[in-house]
């Protein structure tokens, strides 16, 4: 049976590697729904995920209202796993304080069943800024999984802590939720 997954695209210069993401668990066999934030159509757009996925991309809450569905309460019932990748230090603190004011937000916010796996990226100092490693351990207190950043050269220059995670480390962590060794 086809896996859902709900994934999730926030305002990162790492939003570009989540295409590869996108296509290859669409490639694997998993039903991939993409939610974006506002933030993350500054650096990808909707149309590259569409095409990967073959599934109309969310971003608009309000986009779509009709009587017989809530888009982002279905999103988040016929979900078997949530990604968001690259996780932003902004939705990190949304969801920990329980705001729930666009699209991704709002779905998560709705998943109570539904494992949610987070792959942080941002730069070294916001990712060690100890509010959001507060977020972050609050988050996991709560049962979410964190796939955790690397340390590379990162966008802005400096060496740290923030890269997203591997492509093929994101991947095989989806997978293994699914085919446990």
């Amino acid at each position: 049976m086809k896996k859902n997954i709900v994934l999730g695209v926030t305002g990162s210069i790492a939003a570009y590697k989540t295409a590869d993401i996108a296509n290859t668990l669409t490639k694997k066999g998993f039903n991939v729904e993409v939610i974006m934030t506002r933030s993350a159509m500054e650096f990808v757009t909707p149309l590259t995920f569409q095409s990967l996925t073959k599934n109309k991309v969310y971003y608009d809450m309000f986009e779509e209202i009709t009587p017989s569905e809530i888009k982002h309460i279905s999103l988040a019932k016929k979900a078997d796993l949530c990604l968001i990748a690259p996780a932003s230090a902004n939705i990190l603190g949304k969801l920990a304080n329980g705001i729930a004011d666009d699209m991704l937000s709002t779905v998560v916010m709705a998943m109570c069943n539904v494992p949610v796996y987070i792959c942080p990226a941002m730069n070294t100092n916001m990712y060690n800024n100890p509010i959001v490693q507060r977020n972050i351990n609050t988050l996991s207190q709560l049962g979410y999984h964190f796939i955790e950043p690397k340390e590379a050269v990162l966008a802005c220059g400096d060496l740290g802590k923030g890269a997203l995670a591997d492509v093929d480390r994101i991947v095989s962590t989806v997978e293994a939720r699914f085919h446990p060794l």
